[in-house]
């Protein structure tokens, strides 16, 4: 391997190591959540797994989406 491909694969570690740091916050979380706020996570994150398992957009697309289609929801959570 060369110094890249090393990069490319530490990352990749990472990330999975992230991905997994994530659902463990995530599942302990949810326990405390009230219904109200399940129903908006649940709508954010499956918008975004949608948006992730369409392989003809790139991440960069998909980022661009969910900032653009959040900025409403987010400025409501503020408000409160």
């Amino acid at each position: 391997m060369n110094d890249q491909e090393d990069l490319a694969e530490h990352l990749r570690q990472q990330i999975e190591e992230t991905h997994d740091r994530f659902q463990q916050a995530m599942s302990e979380r949810l326990t405390h959540l009230n219904a109200e706020d399940l129903e908006r996570y649940f709508a954010l994150v499956s918008n975004l797994v949608s948006k992730l398992e369409d392989d003809t957009k790139s991440l960069r697309e998909v980022a661009q989406e969910m900032v653009a289609e959040s900025a409403g929801a987010i400025m409501a959570e503020l408000a409160k």
